[in-house]
Order: C-alpha cells, then sequence, then structure tokens
C-alpha cells in the first residue's frame, strides 16, 4: 500500500476503502498519560514550537490507538504568535491575547506570515512523515472566524460579542482583519503540506456562533479564499466547526472536499445538507465514551449506518476526545469500527 492508497486519503476522495478509517480530533493530548508526562514542565506553546515534542505527541495516540491518520500536534493560535502577537495559553483557560485588536491600528499589527516564521513546522513534518510511513499526517489550522475571535475577545467567549459587534459595526475594519488572517491561515498549511502532510483541517472552532446569513455575508468569502488556494496542494481539505448544523451547505459550500459534521445532526441528514461530491467526517458525541461498552458499540453502529449515506466517510468523534476520556475505549473503538466495517 502506498500513502495514496490509505484508507483515509481514500475516504477522503470518495473511493472504496477496506474498511471506514478513524481519526480522533485531540487524540494527542491530556487523555493519554504518556502526553501528560512529556507536557509535565513544558507550556504548550513552548511544546508547539519544539520538533521533538511535536514529534512524540503526533505519534502516541498512532502508537496506541492503530488510527488511519495521524494530525499535527498543535494549536490554532500559533502561526499568531509566530508573527509576533503577545498571547499565550492559560491552563484551565484558553489562549489570553495580551492586547486585544478591536481597531485598526491592531489589525495592522497583523503581518504576513512567512515559512521562516515556523521552522520547526517543516522540521517536524518531515520527521513525522518519515515516521509514519503508508499512514497519512493531518496539517492543521484555525478557521479565520475563530482566530478573530481569540484576538477581538482577548480570550475564550461564550457569546463574542466584541467579535459581533465589530462584524455588524465595522465591516470594512473587519474584511481587512479576515483577510489578513485568511492569508496568515493558507500559509500555516501551505508549509505543512509542502512538508509532506497528506491532508489539511480548517478547524473553526466557534463559528456554529453565527446564523447563516452572518456566515455567508462575513465569513464565507475568507473561507473560500482560503480552500481555494489550497487546491493547488492537491491535498484532501477539511472543514469543521462546532454547532454548525444550519452552516453545513455553507461549510461545503466554501470548497472543502470533506466537512466534519459534530455530534447534533446525524450524517444520513448531513449527506442532504452538504454540496455534491463532498465526503463526511464523524461524528460520535465524545461524552458517548463515558458510557458502557454495549452503549458506545450500538451509538457507533448507528455512526456507520447513517454516514453509509455520505459518498465517503471518515469516522470520528463530533468533537475533539474529551480530557477524561479511558485511552482503553479510544483503542477499542478504532478496532470495532475497523472490524465492523471491514469490507
Amino acid at each position: 500500500m502506498t500513502l495514496h492508497d490509505s484508507p483515509f486519503l481514500r475516504a477522503c476522495r470518495r473511493l472504496p476503502v477496506p474498511h471506514t478509517p478513524v481519526w480522533f480530533m485531540r487524540q494527542a493530548g491530556r487523555s493519554l498519560p504518556e502526553y501528560r508526562r512529556v507536557r509535565a514542565d513544558v507550556p504548550m506553546l513552548d511544546a508547539c514550537a519544539r520538533p521533538d515534542m511535536i514529534v512524540e505527541i503526533t505519534m502516541q495516540p498512532v502508537r496506541r490507538y492503530d488510527v488511519d491518520a495521524a494530525i499535527y500536534f498543535s494549536d490554532i493560535v500559533v502561526p499568531l504568535k509566530a508573527i509576533g502577537i503577545d498571547l499565550d495559553i492559560k491552563t484551565g483557560v484558553g489562549p489570553v491575547v495580551a492586547e486585544p485588536i478591536r481597531d485598526a491600528e491592531g489589525v495592522k499589527r497583523l503581518r504576513p506570515l512567512e515559512p521562516g516564521d515556523v521552522p520547526f513546522v517543516s522540521e517536524a513534518v518531515g520527521e513525522l512523515v518519515g515516521e509514519l510511513g503508508e499512514r497519512p499526517l493531518i496539517g492543521f489550522a484555525g478557521g479565520p472566524f475563530t482566530l478573530a475571535s481569540y484576538l477581538i475577545e482577548g480570550g475564550p467567549s461564550k457569546n463574542h460579542e466584541h467579535t459581533k459587534a465589530l462584524m455588524y459595526g465595522d465591516p470594512q475594519l473587519w474584511a481587512d482583519l479576515m483577510q489578513r488572517l485568511a492569508a496568515i491561515t493558507v500559509e500555516f498549511l501551505r508549509v505543512q503540506a509542502r512538508a509532506g502532510a497528506g491532508a489539511v483541517q480548517l478547524f473553526d472552532s466557534w463559528v456554529g456562533a453565527l446564523s447563516a446569513d452572518d456566515y455567508r455575508e462575513s465569513v464565507l468569502p475568507y473561507t473560500s479564499w482560503i480552500f481555494e488556494r489550497l487546491a493547488e496542494l492537491d491535498v484532501p481539505r477539511i472543514h469543521f466547526g462546532v454547532g454548525t448544523g444550519e452552516l453545513l451547505s455553507l461549510l461545503s459550500e466554501a470548497g472543502a472536499d470533506v466537512v466534519g459534521v459534530d455530534w447534533r445532526v446525524p450524517l444520513d441528514k448531513a449527506a442532504q445538507r452538504v454540496q455534491p461530491g463532498t465526503a463526511l467526517q464523524g461524528n460520535l458525541d465524545p461524552a458517548t465514551l463515558f458510557a458502557p461498552w454495549d452503549a458506545v458499540a450500538r451509538r457507533t453502529s448507528d455512526v456507520l449506518s447513517a454516514g453509509s449515506a455520505a459518498e465517503g466517510h471518515v469516522f470520528n468523534l463530533g468533537h475533539g476526545v474529551l480530557p477524561d476520556t479511558d485511552p482503553d475505549v479510544l483503542a477499542r473503538l478504532t478496532e470495532y469500527v475497523h472490524t465492523e466495517t471491514a469490507r
């Protein structure tokens, strides 16, 4: 088998597969004791800039779960840090920006990202591709709305009130901000793909906070621009956001090859909402993994059944692995999906 023939890449391209491929968002991270040992005294953003740690943490779930793809270990704010934005990731809080960006002067601080800003990315990806062999590496970046929200709010937000106030009240400044963030995102993903990543995922975590009309007017043009620029790389492009049931058609319209679906919408319904020629990824509720195994197996079978309505299906959770998840359940889940779908 070659990398090109891997079950994950074949499913992304809507081709026949030997089994439904599996990977998990946040498969590398706090749920793994080996991750906690490696990260014990190392701040998150330091870990994301050290090739040795990126490689080790990215490989940990591959070794443990035998998933069909690895996801590059990073954080969505890494490219912002790389261009000089003063931010940190606070334990138990998330990304915190020292000086929130809410005016034209602030937006001007967002200079273009250059490959030389993130030399550790190319180094780590190159090592990972060599270690993974026939298993693909998924490149990773945050979507423009989510990055904008962190920058404007100064950290995580439930209501995104400052973000929406700027978006509604100053469309020109919003456009400038989104154009700059879209360009940074494209370059960050290009660096990963050119170093050997076999697919890329745009993770617009908070975009589900928008109505369909607001998404179409204020986000879709920039997301579409990102996917258009990535087309030249000839790698599958995945688009995911949380709470995006009402936006699935638009997420698909933006131009991704694969649309990730959270657990709120069954995959057979999602298949009716996306554009023709789109594969789906998802979408077991992450909380399911805390239930007894028979419940996990039953609900996984339901996801696989619904996923058969899609033109291609990559099994995943409907969001990231929760921190207290038992790793043994994820290993068992991977094996269950592979066995149940063996063709």
